[in-house]
């Protein structure tokens, strides 16, 4: 009888010290875990806001009879020495008028839009109707053909697939380094806002450097 409790006293042992090892193991694991030092990160500094101590801020509120003269002058000059010629009426919304090639001719576009601030200051023109003389075509492949054919700049870009015209008016590249955005517009009550930050050096002013 003892001959055949010997092998199972062998194997219980055996298998306590495999229980206990495994044990020690997921123990030493969790200690390791919990103490081993935590690589330092680094905190990243907090962004400054642009020009907030370089420049300052005006809100500058206009009409839409001096608005339209202005891009209508910008307009002019930007087609001078090309072929084309388009102006914009502002009404109770945005009208764009002008023309596109067709057939070895052209044939007058009429747009309205809808003038929409975004919070960064530019602006999108949302499509509200839009006609390319008696020619019956989808908007989007009227305003396909706008793309195509009508000199914007750089940072006016036309998306016909939306429906919009976007005019990021913050990315305008002004001779005197002001920086322009628009702060609000509203056509029907004639109530249009931009704001103007003017950086301290452009007017040769140099700040200490605690204040930059």
């Amino acid at each position: 009888m003892a001959e055949n409790k010997q092998p199972k006293n062998r194997n219980w042992r055996q298998l306590f010290f495999i229980l206990l090892t495994c044990n020690l193991l997921i123990f030493g694991v969790l200690i390791t875990l919990i103490f081993w030092p935590v690589k330092e990160v680094k905190e990243l500094a907090e962004p400054k806001e642009e020009n907030s101590q370089k420049s300052s801020e005006f809100i500058i509120r206009t009409t839409k009879k001096n608005l339209n003269e202005l891009v209508n002058a910008y307009l002019d000059e930007m087609l001078k020495n090309t072929n084309h010629q388009y102006s914009i009426v502002l009404e109770d919304d945005v009208h764009l008028l002008g023309e596109l090639p067709a057939f070895s001719t052209t044939v007058p576009l009429s747009v309205h839009l809808e003038p929409i601030v975004q919070d960064n200051g530019d602006v999108v023109l949302k499509q509200r109707s839009i006609s390319i003389g008696l020619l019956q075509l989808p908007n989007q492949k009227i305003m396909e053909y706008m793309k195509k054919y009508l000199p914007t700049p750089e940072w006016v870009v036309i998306n016909p697939k939306d429906e919009e015209i976007y005019v990021a008016v913050t990315e305008m590249d002004i001779r005197s380094n002001f920086h322009v955005s628009v702060e609000h517009i509203d056509l029907g009550a004639n109530n249009l806002a931009f704001k103007l930050k003017v950086p301290y050096e452009t007017l040769g002013i140099d700040l200490p450097p605690e204040l930059e």
